[in-house]
Order: C-alpha cells, then sequence, then structure tokens
C-alpha cells in the first residue's frame, strides 16, 4: 500500500514537472515576443514569437499538462504590452527628450498620430511633448499605474492572488485614466490632431491597447479565486 502510494506521488510530482517545463517553454517564447512588442518599434518581429508561444501552451493543454488558463495568459500579457509601451514612450519624453533616439522615434510618432509630440516639441522647462496637461500624466501615471499594473500582470501569470486582486484595483485605475486622457486629447484637438499624417482615426487605431481594463474586468471579477494560490 505504502509503494502504491509512493507511487502516486511519484506520479503526480513528474506530472507537475512536466506541465511546470511545458509552460516555461511557452513562456520564452511568449515573453520574448511581448519584450519586443512592448519597444512599440520591434513589434511586427515580436508578434510571431508571441502567437507561437501561445501555440505551444495550447499543445501542452491538449496534451493533458496542468497548464495556465489561456485567458489569464492574454490578459497577463497584454497588460504587460499596454505598461510597457506607456512606460517606456513616456519615460523617454519625460527624462531623454533631447537623445538621438527620441527625436527620431518619439518625435516621428508624434508627426504620424500626435501632434503633441510634434509641434512645439521641447519647448516647454521641463523639456519634451508642449501638449496641454501631458507632463502631468506622465508624472503621475508611470510611477502610479503602469508600473502597478507591470507588476500585478507579473503576478497574475505567476498565478498569484495578489496578481488578481491588483490587477481588478488597477484596470479601475486604467478605466479613469483612459476616459480623463481622451477626454484631454478631445479638448485640444487643435494641438493634438492638426497637421499630422493620421489624424483622429489614426489616434483611435493606436488606441485599441488602452482598452485591456474593459475587456479584463468582467473575468478579474467573476473568476473563482481558488484557482489562484497565496
Amino acid at each position: 500500500m505504502a509503494s502504491i502510494r509512493q507511487s502516486g506521488f511519484g506520479a503526480y510530482d513528474a506530472h507537475q514537472a512536466d506541465s511546470a517545463a511545458a509552460q516555461w517553454k511557452a513562456d520564452k517564447w511568449m515573453i520574448a515576443g511581448t519584450i519586443l512588442m512592448g519597444t512599440g518599434v520591434l513589434g511586427i518581429i515580436g508578434l510571431p514569437m508571441f502567437f507561437y508561444g501561445m501555440h505551444l501552451q495550447k499543445l501542452a493543454a491538449r496534451a493533458g499538462f496542468s497548464v495556465r488558463p489561456l485567458i489569464v495568459t492574454l490578459i497577463g500579457y497584454l497588460v504587460i504590452i499596454d505598461s510597457a509601451l506607456n512606460s517606456m514612450g513616456w519615460t523617454l519624453d519625460l527624462f531623454a527628450h533631447h537623445t538621438l533616439i527620441n527625436r527620431v522615434l518619439t518625435v516621428g510618432w508624434g508627426a504620424l498620430f500626435d501632434g503633441g509630440y510634434f509641434w512645439h516639441y521641447n519647448e516647454l522647462w521641463v523639456g519634451g511633448a508642449g501638449a496641454p496637461g501631458e507632463k502631468a500624466w506622465e508624472i503621475a501615471l508611470i510611477p502610479c499605474l503602469f508600473c502597478a499594473r507591470l507588476a500585478a500582470a507579473i503576478g497574475l501569470l505567476q498565478m498569484k492572488r495578489w496578481g488578481q486582486q491588483w490587477l481588478i484595483v488597477t484596470c479601475w485605475m486604467g478605466i479613469i485614466v483612459w476616459t480623463g486622457y481622451n477626454t484631454n486629447m478631445t479638448i485640444f484637438a487643435d494641438v493634438r490632431y492638426a497637421n499630422i499624417a493620421f489624424p483622429v482615426w489614426g489616434w483611435w487605431l493606436y488606441d485599441i491597447w488602452y482598452i485591456t481594463p474593459f475587456l479584463a474586468l468582467p473575468y478579474l471579477h467573476t473568476v473563482n479565486r481558488e484557482i489562484f494560490s497565496e
């Protein structure tokens, strides 16, 4: 009887180890793809890598391994991409507005989608974007929201209960920010959308990344919390 129990525990441990290895194999591809997409510039390279990682996770689930739910994977990595895009872009504008890479990437992006990053750039005493209210959003949200969302998303991918709870908090914060920021964009449309390549419709194509709170909250509020560990 004892030998049967030991063999049962051994099979369970082996299954858990194989499941963790299969999840990590998929995660390596998704992490690499997410990092590339988070730069904003190398998204074309990162997207197929991310999809390949998702494919590996699906194969592992079909093979019977205990891997992370697919919806948790999608939400976690989308939030990381969202946080990375905002943190990297705004940090460049806030602290590196005179660098060559910022003048090429950020100002070039401004000329295409958002005139607040093109017209009168580097004319404020703090430098960077000259659009009304933009610096206040940057200073407030980089440390208070996007860093917290990044940490919460990592916790969610690790199936931690605190990750799920903090992602709920930061998603509600994200809805407030989405509403306020788009209101700011609309009020100052004469600065943000004037004489750029892709004005209002171009911004809304880019804005698709910021709807992740609307997509994540229904799941986060209804999921069985017992699937997450302490």
